[in-house]
Order: C-alpha cells, then sequence, then structure tokens
C-alpha cells in the first residue's frame, strides 16, 4: 500500500485582547447604535489591541498556542508564514522575522504573506505544497491583525466594523496511505486561490506608500488608514464566495452533504447571509463568531477553528471547508479533513 506525505493541522490556537469593546461603546463615538450596527452586520462586540501591542505580540501568543497543543518543539518548526495587513513595519523586517525571534525558532525560514482577509487560507496552501514536496515538515501558519490602529474612528462606515486577534495553525508533515478512496481522513485535500486586481483600491490605505508617500504636514492622517467601498466589496464577496464554495467541491467530487462545517471569513452577517440563499445552504453550515470578535481580517479563520475546536465542535476526520475574501482583491478557499 503506497504512502506520501499530507499537511494535517497538527495543533491551533487563537488571541484577543482583553479590552472589548460593544456596539453601545461606539455609539459615544460616532453617530451610530448598537440595533444599526447588529441588523447590518451581525456584530455585537469586538476585541482593541492596548496602545503598546503590535501585530507581532498578538501573533506571538496565537503560535505559542498552537505549538503547545501540536506538542512540537519551536526547535522542529521549519517555516514561519504570518499572513498580515498591519504589519510591526512597513516594508522591513517582516512580522514574520519578528516572531521568529520572539517564540524562539532559531530553525525556521520567515517570511510576510499580503493577501488581507484572504491572507491565512493563501498561508495554508503555501504550507501544504512545502510539506507535500518534503521542502519542510512543520509550517506555523499566523493569521494577525491590529486593525484598530488604522481605522478611522471617526468614519462610522468602517470603524464599526474591525476587531484585533490573531490565530495560528500548524501545519505538520504526516504519512498518508493514498490506494484506498476513503483512506485520506486528515490533511489538506485542496485548495483555490484567486485575485481581482481590477479593483483593487475598493479597499486600501490611500497613503504611505510608494503610490502616495507621506509627507508630514501635507498627507492629511486620515488618509493612512483603511478605506472601503462597502458596496462594491459586498458584491464582489457574495460573488466570489458562492464561486469558491463551488469550485472546490467541482475540483474534488465531493457535495455539500460532505461538509461538515464551512467556515467563512468573518466580515459581516449579511455576506454570508446572502451567499447561502444564492446557493440554498442551510445557514447553519456556516460557522459563525463575528458577533463577538467582528472582521479581524486574516485572523477571523483561524480565530473561528480554535473556537470551534474549544466548542467541541471538530473531530477527526471531520471535512470543513474555509471560504474568504478580501483586499488586493484576493479570494480562496480550502478543503481539509481535521
Amino acid at each position: 500500500m503506497k504512502q506520501n506525505t499530507c499537511a494535517v493541522i497538527s495543533g491551533i490556537g487563537s488571541y484577543v485582547p482583553s479590552k472589548r469593546v460593544s456596539n453601545d461603546d461606539l455609539a459615544k463615538l460616532v453617530d451610530t447604535s448598537d440595533e444599526w450596527i447588529y441588523s447590518h452586520t451581525g456584530i455585537k462586540n469586538r476585541h482593541i489591541a492596548d496602545e503598546k501591542e503590535a501585530t507581532s505580540d498578538l501573533a506571538v501568543k496565537a503560535a505559542e498556542r498552537a505549538l503547545e497543543k501540536a506538542g512540537c518543539p519551536v526547535s522542529e518548526v521549519d517555516m514561519i508564514l504570518v499572513a498580515t495587513a498591519t504589519p510591526d513595519y512597513l516594508g522591513f523586517p517582516s512580522t514574520a522575522c519578528i516572531v521568529q525571534d520572539r517564540i524562539g525558532a532559531e530553525n525556521a525560514a520567515a517570511m510576510d504573506i499580503v493577501a488581507a482577509c484572504t491572507g491565512f487560507i493563501y498561508g495554508l496552501e503555501t504550507a501544504r505544497v512545502f510539506i507535500e514536496t518534503g521542502t519542510y515538515r512543520n509550517v506555523l501558519v499566523i493569521g494577525a491583525e491590529v486593525l484598530s490602529k488604522i481605522t478611522d474612528w471617526k468614519d462610522r462606515n468602517t470603524c464599526v466594523l474591525f476587531g484585533d486577534g490573531a490565530g495560528a495553525a500548524l501545519v505538520s508533515a504526516q504519512a498518508a496511505e493514498t490506494s484506498m478512496k476513503e483512506s485520506l481522513k486528515r490533511g489538506i485535500l485542496s485548495s483555490y486561490l484567486a485575485s481581482y486586481g481590477k479593483d483593487a483600491e475598493v479597499l486600501l490605505r490611500p497613503a504611505g506608500g510608494t503610490r502616495v508617500p507621506f509627507i508630514p504636514g501635507t498627507t492629511p492622517p486620515e488618509d493612512l488608514c483603511l478605506r472601503m467601498n462597502g458596496r462594491k466589496v459586498y458584491t464582489f464577496a457574495v460573488s466570489v464566495l458562492g464561486k469558491t464554495i463551488e469550485t472546490l467541491l467541482a475540483k474534488t467530487g465531493l457535495s455539500l452533504q460532505d461538509i461538515k462545517y464551512i467556515v467563512p471569513h468573518q466580515a459581516n452577517v449579511r455576506i454570508i447571509e446572502a451567499c447561502a440563499k444564492r446557493l440554498d445552504i442551510p445557514l447553519d453550515k456556516f460557522f459563525l463568531n463575528i458577533k463577538e470578535f467582528a472582521n479581524t481580517s486574516s485572523a477571523s479563520i483561524p480565530i473561528a477553528l480554535t473556537d470551534m475546536e474549544q466548542r467541541g465542535l471538530l473531530h477527526p476526520g471531520d471535512l470543513i471547508l474555509t471560504v474568504g475574501f478580501g483586499g488586493g482583491l484576493t479570494y480562496g478557499g480550502n478543503l481539509l479533513y481535521w
């Protein structure tokens, strides 16, 4: 019976800051209300980093929890991938290198992935390829964001949407018997990654890069914060969520009935509801925890997976479909056996 290597999530962990901000708290800052935010987004609370917390601080804590869960010594981590839209520093050094040093992963390569809210999905597929080709045995994939520090807290259309947090998964090599159709019961089965750069500017930070450099005394401070065309993002998201689910099922010959849970990027409940209606998928097939954490971009899916495991919802052999979309624009998903 022939054996090869599959890429398995051997441990997962998350971390969110202790400061919890409710919709009522935000209503004291901008003209909004708990009823409006919740009815339009499904969000009730979000967790916000303190002034001294950077993205790497959150990432380190999530990473250490994932490694502890996996029972993997840090010396055996071969690579660290950090998906983030809010790095500690602009351009370099990478946040992944900072994490590598702080957790003591002396043998690990490190790099950031810039795919916004789809970053963790891109990271899992990157880890899978490194592992299945035999290049590495343990790849730490982290999604981490401190979006509160690039949010315009005077813009009621965006400030109500986002939260801070980090989630990490250790993806490890495991021998898999593949001669029998039903023998592969763990590991990342398939992924679908895509982009639509034509609409890149519907979700962006206008200034601070080489296209529009920051000029002290000239650049408006709000241009350093994220900006979003909500209508265009909504239309894009509903379309590509459905496309991603259908593509992954077609690639693998599986059906919706085979999927235990769909774990979407936690951006807006209305997007998930519209997708579910369009594809005639029961809403309870989707795992949602946006009510507590809001949109944490690249961290939302690993935070959700950790939440699910802690609730006892995930069992070995369960087939999970992750699906997301984000700035770039990027989108995609993974099919994996837990």
